[in-house]
């Protein structure tokens, strides 16, 4: 499909005005009666404030939208997320608070972020509360999150702007991923980086419970103060941890992928002062290799076994599980971190088609034997799974170099049933990336006959797949897809598809008379799960 001839400028460079209050959507065909509930969604809406623009595409103002569905109808609004970065840029009517791939200048005594740099006692400058990625929650509560260590509290039916979180008041984090976890109690699993502290850069794997005791309603305790550090990790380099952006579970272990995408932290700490941002202090260590973490939940503690492979960069795990003695995980990886650099708008070219990947994304199966036998020979196979090629190969130092199954080329966004998350799957939902970094079509891809189903249509650019289940819900694909279609031709209108997760068909489409934003990511709250927080309050009164 070529692409059509200003497209950048129709979803890239440019503002997105908000509409906080609900508009109705036109439904052509018919949403399930059993639909019912919100798709929540976060990412960059605005990349001009007065003259000034920021560098990146992950660098906008987080706009937050959403779908309100119920009866059949479907409502849409949007809002800006109110953070300090946001009321400090309106304030000055210019970027004053910088962000991964902008550096800002403002005057120290207008912007409460200004700290020119900070010694390696305090190596890490204060980051902005721009959370514009993902929507995390807990418990009853929702939360637009990024990568740092601020998160801003949601009101999901409203899209109002709550409190300002610091993770650091709870667990020493610098940096946190925006892809956490969820187990079978509610409780949210997340890991972050602790970078110097005491000496040490780690990696913390912590865990938030969903609800405070009831001893502690009435007083307003939040969640976080039970937050429990469950395992660390030292980072292989003092001055050099990992990226990451997410991680994996199973049942039983938590995986974590250190990869040679590394984070230079000297360079971060006197970026300000170079004039350079702090993307640049990301850097691909070609001839490093990765490093395979499992931590073990029961005892809390990493397997002693020392698992590897090749250099490689990745954003997103598929899922995790556990078969006959071994852990396997899917992932979309590269070869190289060219993609962050394509988003950076200049080089986002006008008419598109000269932007194309470096390194194409690449869905691979690793598979790591929970039981390595000592006496094994150097050199042998100990992956013992007949249903995949991937291989974990002995070597002279008792380490092993895992080497993946290829099962899908030129998808990212990966979405699953989340219910099937951490046990064995076989369906992964996602956008298809061909020919640029934005996605042409919606997939849906069958891992065990290696066959896929897709959706498409002609200058529609979509957003990451979500999977709702239906009700009575007997099979891993039984419900359906939401996904935010944004448009690059005038006369046509964004909207959000609906399609059979089974079928792949599309069932219904709810257009929306609005300037749509190319979102990151997001969840369903399904209806029973929505509350107000008056509505939260009023319940506490009545304990």
């Amino acid at each position: 499909m070529a692409a059509p001839s200003g497209m950048v400028e129709a979803i890239f460079a440019r503002n997105v005005e908000e509409h906080p209050e609900p508009l109705k959507a036109e439904v052509r065909g018919e949403i399930p009666s059993w639909m019912e509930g919100i798709l929540l969604r976060n990412g960059p809406g605005m990349h001009t404030i007065g003259e000034s623009k920021y560098n990146h595409w992950f660098d906008g103002m987080a706009l937050l939208h959403s779908f309100t569905i119920k009866n059949g109808e479907v409502f849409y609004r949007s809002k800006y997320l109110r953070s300090d970065t946001y009321n400090c840029n309106i304030e000055a009517n210019r970027i004053v608070v910088s962000e991964f791939g902008t550096m800002a200048y403002p005057d120290p005594c207008k912007n409460i972020f200004a700290k020119a740099f900070c010694y390696l006692s305090h190596t890490i400058p204060e980051f902005t509360d721009n959370c514009l990625i993902n929507i995390m929650k807990n418990g009853e509560d929702y939360y637009a999150t990024s990568e740092v260590n601020f998160i801003r509290k949601i009101n999901p039916r409203t899209l109002e702007t709550l409190e300002k979180v610091d993770y650091t008041k709870y667990v020493a984090i610098n940096l946190a991923t925006s892809h956490p976890h969820y187990d079978s109690a509610g409780n949210i699993l997340n890991m972050g980086t602790s970078i110097v502290d005491k000496g040490r850069t780690k990696y913390v794997i912590f865990k938030i419970p969903p609800s405070v005791p009831a001893s502690e309603k009435k007083i307003k305790k939040t969640c976080l103060k039970h937050l429990e550090v469950m395992c660390s990790i030292p980072s292989r380099s003092l001055l050099h941890p990992s990226y990451y952006h997410s991680f994996g579970i199973s049942e039983n272990y938590i995986l974590f992928i250190e990869q040679p995408l590394k984070l230079d932290i000297l360079k971060m700490a006197t970026a300000y002062i170079r004039g350079a941002n702090w993307a640049s202090c990301l850097v691909f260590h070609k001839d490093d290799k990765t490093w395979i973490h499992l931590i073990d939940k029961r005892t809390k503690k990493p397997v002693s076994t020392r698992f590897y492979t090749d250099a490689m960069v990745l954003f997103h795990h598929v899922n995790a599980y556990e078969e006959d003695d071994h852990v396997v995980f899917d992932i979309i990886s590269y070869t190289d971190n060219s993609l962050y650099q394509t988003f950076y708008l200049k080089n986002l070219d006008s008419n598109f088609e000269n932007v194309k990947f470096n390194s194409i994304p690449t869905c691979k199966r690793f598979v790591v034997p929970l039981q390595c036998d000592k006496d094994a020979e150097v050199g042998s196979n100990l992956v013992r799974l007949p249903s995949t090629t991937a291989t974990a190969v002995k070597e002279n130092d008792g380490s092993i170099y895992c080497q993946p199954e290829i099962l899908r080329e030129e998808i990212e966004l990966p979405r699953i049933n989340y219910d099937y998350n951490g046990k064995k799957y076989r369906y992964i939902f996602a956008a298809e990336v061909k020919w640029s970094p934005v996605p042409t079509k919606v997939v849906k891809f069958d891992i065990l006959t290696k066959s896929s189903l897709h959706w498409e249509e002609e200058h529609c650019w979509p957003a990451e797949p979500i999977f709702v289940p239906s009700p009575s819900a007997k099979e891993e694909d039984d419900g359906i897809i939401l996904s935010n279609i944004v448009t690059s031709e005038p006369q046509k209108l964004p909207f959000l598809l609906i399609l059979d997760a089974k079928t792949f068909k599309e069932i219904a489409r709810a257009v929306v008379k609005v300037d749509m934003h190319l979102d990151l990511h997001g969840l369903f709250i399904p209806e029973t799960n929505v509350k107000t927080k008056t509505e939260a309050d009023l319940e506490n009164d009545h304990e």
